[in-house]
Order: C-alpha cells, then sequence, then structure tokens
C-alpha cells in the first residue's frame, strides 16, 4: 500500500522533516503523487529508507549513503548482510564495554582485584579503529578493506603496539625531512617506505594510495595527528605521495 509522507515518518519512527530533508536532497524521494495532491511512498521506498536508517545507524554520512545507494553495482541483498556483520562488530565492542563496566564496580566494592591495564580493555587500539572505519567509509565493501580486516584481526596486541610504534617512528623521520622538499629522494625512500606498509594490509593502486594522501589534508583528524608531529605534515605527505604515483605509474 502506498504511503502518504507523515504516515511513512510515523511508520519507520522518524521526523517528516527528516522524510522532506531527504527529498531535497535527493537521498529518498517519493514514488509520485496522490490524485488529492499528497506525495507518496511505495514498497521500493521503503526498502530504501530501512537502507539508509542501517547506514545512518553505523554513522554513515548522508552525502556517502546516497553515494552507495546510487552506486550501479549496489545490492540490497550484499548490503544486508555486511550490515548485519558490522552490526554484531558494534555489538561486541559495547559487550566489552559493559563487561568493563562491571569489572569496575566489583573492584570499587572491593570485591575483585582489577589490573591497571584492564581499566581501559576496550579503550585501547582506538586509533586502528579510527582508520579502520575511514577506510570503510572511503572504500565500502571492497576485497581491499575485507583484506586489511582480516590482517589486523589475527595480529596479537603486541603486534598492534609494535605497529603503532613503528608508525609513530616513521612519522617522526618523515617530519624531520620536510626541509629537504616532497622531490627529495630520502623523502620519496620514506614515502615508497609508506606505501609498502599500505601495501601490507591489501592490494593498493597507485590512485587508491593517491587518494589516501588526500585524505590526510581533507579530513581533519588525519591532518590534525600528522601535524602535531610537525605543521604542514599533512599537506607535505599528500604531495609527497602524488610526486611518487607520478613516478610510479
Amino acid at each position: 500500500m502506498p504511503y502518504k509522507i507523515n504516515e511513512l515518518a510515523k511508520l519507520a519512527g522518524v521526523s517528516v522533516r527528516t522524510l522532506h530533508y531527504y527529498d531535497e536532497i535527493g537521498l529518498l524521494k517519493p514514488s509520485g503523487l496522490m490524485t488529492n495532491g499528497y506525495r507518496y511512498y511505495g514498497k521500493p521506498e521503503l526498502m530504501k529508507l530501512q537502507q539508509i536508517l542501517f547506514y545512518r545507524e553505523l554513522d554513515f554520512p548522508l552525502e556517502k549513503i546516497k553515494e552507495i545507494l546510487e552506486d550501479s553495482g549496489f545490492s540490497m541483498k550484499k548490503a544486508l548482510n555486511e550490515h548485519k556483520r558490522l552490526i554484531k562488530l558494534k555489538r561486541e565492542r559495547l559487550d566489552q564495554l559493559i563487561v568493563t563496566i562491571n569489572k569496575t564496580i566489583k573492584h570499587m566494592n572491593k570485591q575483585k582485584k582489577l589490573k591497571d591495564e584492564e581499566l581501559y580493555d576496550p579503550f585501547r587500539d582506538k586509533d586502528q579503529k579510527k582508520y579502520q572505519a575511514e577506510a570503510k567509509l572511503r572504500w565500502g565493501n571492497t576485497d581491499a578493506y575485507k583484506e586489511s580486516m582480516a590482517k589486523v584481526k589475527k595480529m596479537t596486541k603486541a603486534e598492534m603496539e609494535k605497529m603503532k610504534e613503528d608508525g609513530r617512528i616513521f612519522t617522526r623521520k618523515l617530519a624531520d625531512s620536510m626541509d629537504k622538499g616532497i622531490g627529495d629522494k630520502e623523502v620519496q625512500a620514506l614515502i615508497a617506505e609508506h606505501y609498502k606498509g599500505i601495501q601490507f594490509f591489501y592490494d593498493c593502486p597507485l590512485e587508491m594510495y593517491r587518494n589516501l594522501g588526500r585524505m590526510y589534508v581533507n579530513d581533519r583528524r588525519f591532518t590534525a595527528y600528522y601535524d602535531k608531529f610537525r605543521p604542514g605534515l599533512a599537506v607535505f605527505m599528500r604531495d609527497a605521495i602524488d610526486v611518487f604515483c607520478d613516478g610510479h605509474k
């Protein structure tokens, strides 16, 4: 049955204003107009709205959702399976938080001793999680993302910590070499090392690597991370990566 906008809003638990906005940005348009002039939504729009709400639950921005849904290769069945996988991961994360809360309560009630590091079990590796989420948002359900996730999942905490420290050492080296210029041999050798590190996790074509460099500048979180080593490092990395990609076409 067709639904008027207020009926769909009530059915889906969203506001009429939200549906108007989705229509305005081209994310979810009504099927058409009834004879009385009211907009109506059919079954395809109901299914599409469900997809939108799943993606919103996973914190995808609206512009990214629109891009995904408009992709010619989009499959609703595949998307549902991906939603299920990601929501399970989210549930596991919340379960870890609850376990730590319960341990802390018992510790405060002197029912159980708690090691200092146990206070922070669910919070460690947050930088890695941030980058994983960013990769997911940028490249979606790709083989590269799956390959990266599979390798990260197999790493021990010690290996993760070493990887982070190696990353910090590398970034300091790159920051120290900024005065030499983006085309300098030493700088390009460091960029080659960086590219090799990315390739360890997944097959990264040069164009994807170039886009990764741009993301360091376009995303304020990445810019803040790199620029704390030295102001302007994010832009320097982007430009040095461009030189590297141009030289390896």
